[in-house]
C-alpha cells in the first residue's frame, strides 16, 4: 500500500526535489503540501509543471485536518519545525524530520509525543547518503580516539549555526565519550570564543561564507597523526532526496524517535 504523503515546506529547494520524486514513485502517493506563498494552489502549477492534483496549504494543521496523511516531511524551517511534527503525532501522523535547528531537548520532547502517540519520527541534520556514512565513521571512530572537534561550512544566508548535520553528530558522539581536551575551556588566553561553541561537549566551529552549500567535518587527533572525515554537499537537492523517501517508509514502522539515516541504514 502506497505511504500518503504531506510535504511542508513543499516549494522550497529541498521540499520541491522531494515532492518532485516522491510522485513519480508508485510506492508514495502525495497527498497535500504547505507552502505559505503558494498556499489555495496546486503543487504543480507551484513548481512551474502541469497540474498534481496536490493542493497546497497555509499550515501544517490545515493540510492534516483535510486529508488521509501518514507521513510528514518537514523541510521549513528552525522557527517552526517542532510545532509541525507535535502537530502531525496529535494527528496520529509520522514524521520525517529534514529541518535543522531543534536541541537535544528538543528531541527528547518530541520522542516522549511520538512514544504517546506510537508513531515514528525519522530525524537527521542530512538526509544524504555520505552525510550518514559520514556519521557512522566518526561514531566508530570515537569508540578508539580520545579528541575531535568539528568544523561545519554553509552559505552566508544559512540562518542558524550550528547546521543539523553538525549538531546531530556532537550530540551523538556524546553518546560514545567526551572527548579530552589539553587545556580546558576556562584556560583558554587569547580569545576563548575562537575555541568554538561547545555542543553536548564537542568543540564546534560554523563557518558562513557564500559559495559554500554545506560541508562538515569531524577532525580526530593523536600524537603524530590525525583523522579526517568530511561530507560536502553540491549545489543542489538531489542528495537529500532518497534518504528521506526511505526515511518515510521506516517512520511507518517504528514508535518513537529515530536520529540520524545511518541508524536506518545500519539499523544499530
Amino acid at each position: 500500500m502506497a505511504v500518503r504523503l504531506c510535504i511542508a515546506g513543499a516549494t522550497g529547494w529541498t521540499g520541491s526535489a522531494v515532492a518532485r520524486a516522491a510522485a513519480e514513485r508508485e510506492e508514495f502517493t502525495l497527498i497535500s503540501g504547505v507552502a505559505r506563498t503558494h498556499a489555495g494552489t496546486d503543487l504543480g502549477t507551484a513548481l512551474g509543471r502541469g497540474p498534481m492534483d496536490v493542493p497546497l496549504y497555509p499550515t501544517v494543521q490545515g493540510a492534516l485536518d483535510a486529508g488521509e496523511v501518514d507521513v510528514l516531511i518537514d523541510y521549513t524551517s528552525h522557527l517552526s519545525v517542532k510545532d509541525h511534527v507535535l502537530t502531525a503525532l496529535q494527528h496520529g501522523v509520522a514524521v520525517v524530520v529534514g529541518s535543522s535547528g531543534l536541541s537535544a531537548d528538543d528531541f527528547a520532547e518530541i520522542d516522549a509525543a511520538a512514544t504517546t502517540a506510537g508513531r515514528g519520527v525519522a530525524a537527521s541534520g542530512n538526509f544524504s547518503i555520505t552525510a550518514a556514512l559520514l556519521q557512522y565513521t566518526a561514531l566508530l571512530a570515537a569508540e578508539h580516539l580520545p579528541t575531535w572537534e568539528i568544523v561545519e561550512y554553509a552559505d552566508s544566508a544559512k540562518a542558524d549555526a550550528p547546521g543539523g548535520t553538525a549538531r546531530e553528530l556532537a550530540e551523538r558522539l556524546a553518546g560514545v565519550h567526551r572527548p579530552h581536551l589539553d587545556v580546558a575551556l576556562a584556560d583558554t588566553g587569547g580569545v576563548p570564543g575562537a575555541r568554538g561553541a561547545t555542543v553536548a561537549a564537542t568543540q564546534v566551529h560554523s563557518i558562513r561564507l557564500p559559495g559554500y552549500t554545506l560541508s562538515v567535518e569531524a577532525a580526530f587527533g593523536l600524537p603524530g597523526e590525525r583523522l579526517t572525515i568530511r561530507h560536502d554537499a553540491g549545489p543542489d537537492a538531489t542528495p537529500y532526496v532518497d534518504g528521506t523517501l526511505l526515511a518515510a517508509v521506516k517512520a511507518t514502522q517504528r514508535t518513537g524517535l529515530v536520529r540520524g539515516l545511518d541508524a536506518l541504514l545500519f539499523e544499530h
